[in-house]
């Protein structure tokens, strides 16, 4: 029989750790302890090496159940404990084979031991530990169903009724986003090491990054209840002749060169479709699904193991448990706002294999606005943020950079509005949300730097966009077109001529590179064109008060409680009102509406994905919620 001392040799320094913390834990009379662990990080070495070193509570407690919920994992943790404990019974709970129930190590799919009486054959008395592999799956009805069985659940827990084995859960997901809590199984969570520190311990493969914009309109697939996309209308929406033409193009175009790529799909549509385009390009690629049998499954996988052909596609088969250590690439051909999905495709392609440099991910990103989570998010990172061929050191770096960028950027947006805002160089900066067209055609802010450097009653009428006025109507316009300013001149036909418009066509009559001197061309222009008393900002009669006529017009647009008078308002303001009328205040208002309900949604949304993305942070301690 192997010794404690024996086993931990075999282990390696941070499995150790780990089994320390578990062992640590379970002398204080903890019972339900999480494990959180990249994946590729030998999960199941530390299962099996817990089995020998956890003591019995009791002379007949020292059987192990360990709990999985896939075909493959429940045969390579019954091989792997067969080959360390070789001294042992180990035996299997799945379909038809049946465990006796007295077995040293049982080794069991969580629907086979669930299924009729099946369970009621193992005596909880007599076990010491219950292993969960893929321990995010264990607040799911099947698995508390087992916990109960075993006392473990939370009720007998908190009664001080615990008499059951102590329950460690492996995971390297180990958070949901669904609503459900993990409290429920699941009371600390003891060890803690995710990918990143992985690869940067070597312990798990290095890994390049490339994100590719697939042009993906995400805008109208749904949202499950549990967080991720609707796997329909995702699939309508990315499964295309032209999504998939750029998704294999951008393979051929940055992997092509790759051993071993995995294809992540969304559904089985998607894999048909993207397997299809890739054998247009003259690549091998086959899929494996939940529906390909299980003979033609094991052949397709060992020959991609083997190095048969290059590209393996699937939908959800290999995202968690299976070992393919020589995968070298990863493609994601599926958006996702699922960080623990993400987390599970890319782990794919990060265990460690003989000649293998690194794995390449690559990511074809969709719609940013839907919240979606991209290799970027990992590092911290905005995930509109492209990266091509970005190893981890690089995209810190690149997280570093950003954070200095978007420094600068707020101080110098800081000057920006200190300047756009003089003469008054006091006082707080305001930011003002226009609700109403009466709103928008009184405010006054935008006038104040053009009129600080112009003598004349400029009128903003729209972003970057200023208008000039003669007494006839006439008038000369600055608009920003680009990196320059256009200096444009309009003039009222005559009368016999104004057919469908008063107005000839606009003459442009200068450029300039900055504002300044746009402003400067503009008015030389119009101190030869207009009336200088009509245009000066300064002009006696802009501080008459306003005529009947303007004040008619105006009070037109406002409510009755709202009214504008001779005596709240001027001759100028009243010109300056109906200019910014007459120039499309009220259009420039809907622009500036819609455009503020697509900034409020896509703040919604990236907060929506921050929340997620915080509620799925793992950190040694006890599970909250």
């Amino acid at each position: 029989m192997s010794s404690p001392v024996a086993a931990a040799k075999h282990t390696g320094a941070y499995q150790e750790d780990c089994i320390r913390a578990v062992l640590d834990h379970l002398k204080k009379g903890d019972k339900r302890l999480g494990i959180s662990l990249a994946t590729g990080s030998g999960k199941t070495v530390i299962f099996s090496h817990l089995i020998e070193r956890v003591p019995p509570p009791t002379p007949e407690a020292t059987q192990t159940l360990i709990l999985v919920h896939r075909r493959e994992l429940v045969e390579q943790a019954a091989r792997h404990c067969e080959n360390l404990y070789p001294d042992k019974v180990v035996e299997i709970e799945m379909g038809p084979k049946h465990a006796s129930g007295y077995a040293d190590i049982t080794v069991a799919s969580i629907q086979s031991i669930m299924s009729g009486e099946r369970i009621h054959k193992f005596d909880p008395k007599r076990f010491k530990l219950l292993l969960v592999d893929e321990a995010h799956h264990i607040v799911a009805a099947r698995y508390l169903d087992v916990l109960k069985y075993f006392n473990l659940d939370e009720d007998s827990h908190k009664s001080g009724q615990s008499t059951g084995p102590a329950l460690v859960g492996v995971s390297a997901t180990f958070s949901r986003h669904d609503g459900l809590r993990l409290g429920a199984a699941i009371d600390q969570i003891v060890y803690h090491k995710d990918y990143l520190e992985m690869i940067e311990g070597e312990f798990l493969s290095n890994a390049s990054f490339t994100t590719v914009q697939s042009g993906a309109d995400l805008s109208k697939v749904r949202t499950l209840g549990k967080g991720d996309f609707q796997t329909g209308d995702l699939s309508r929406a990315v499964n295309n002749e032209e999504i998939n033409q750029v998704t294999v193009q951008s393979w051929m175009a940055k992997a092509s060169g790759r051993n071993s790529t995995l294809v992540f799909c969304v559904d089985l549509a998607h894999v048909t479709s993207l397997t299809a385009m890739f054998r247009g390009y003259g690549v091998d690629a086959r899929f494996i699904t939940s529906e390909t049998p299980m003979q033609t499954r094991t052949e397709r996988l060992d020959d991609f193991k083997a190095g048969v052909y290059p590209v393996l596609v699937n939908c959800g088969i290999f995202t968690e448990g299976t070992d393919i250590p020589n995968i070298d690439c990863v493609l994601l051909a599926r958006p996702t706002k699922s960080r623990n999905l993400l987390v599970q495709m890319i782990g794919r392609g990060l265990r460690l294999y003989p000649g293998k440099k690194d794995c390449h991910i690559i990511d074809m990103v969709a719609s940013l606005e839907t919240g979606i989570v991209t290799t970027p998010t990992l590092f911290g990172l905005d995930p509109s943020e492209m990266v091509e061929n970005a190893d981890n050191h690089v995209m810190e770096s690149v997280k570093e950079k950003r954070a200095r960028e978007k420094e600068r950027e707020e101080q110098a947006l800081n000057v920006h509005a200190l300047l756009f805002n003089r003469p008054s160089l006091t006082g707080n900066i305001t930011f003002t949300d226009y609700e109403s067209v009466n709103d928008l055609i009184q405010d006054t802010a935008g006038e104040r730097y053009i009129r600080a450097i112009s003598q004349f009653a400029w009128v903003q009428v729209d972003d970057d966009k200023y208008v000039l006025s003669s007494s006839s109507g006439d008038y000369v316009k600055i608009s920003r077109e680009g990196d320059q300013f256009i200096i444009t001149y309009v003039g009222k036909l005559p009368v016999a001529l104004q057919a469908k418009s008063p107005f000839a066509r606009p003459r442009q009559i200068a450029t300039a590179e900055t504002f300044e001197d746009a402003v400067h061309a503009a008015d030389t222009y119009a101190a030869k064109k207009f009336q200088f008393t009509y245009i000066a900002k300064n002009a006696a009669w802009r501080r008459y008060p306003a005529t009947e006529a303007q004040l008619d017009i105006l009070n037109k647009v406002r409510p009755d409680d709202d009214q504008l008078t001779k005596e709240n308002t001027t001759k100028g303001r009243a010109g300056d009102m109906l200019t910014k009328m007459k120039h499309g205040a009220k259009g420039r208002l809907g622009k500036m509406q819609q455009k503020r309900r697509k900034e409020e949604q896509a703040l919604q949304k990236r907060q929506a994905a921050q929340e997620r993305f915080e509620r799925e942070q793992i950190r040694v301690g006890p599970v909250v919620g």
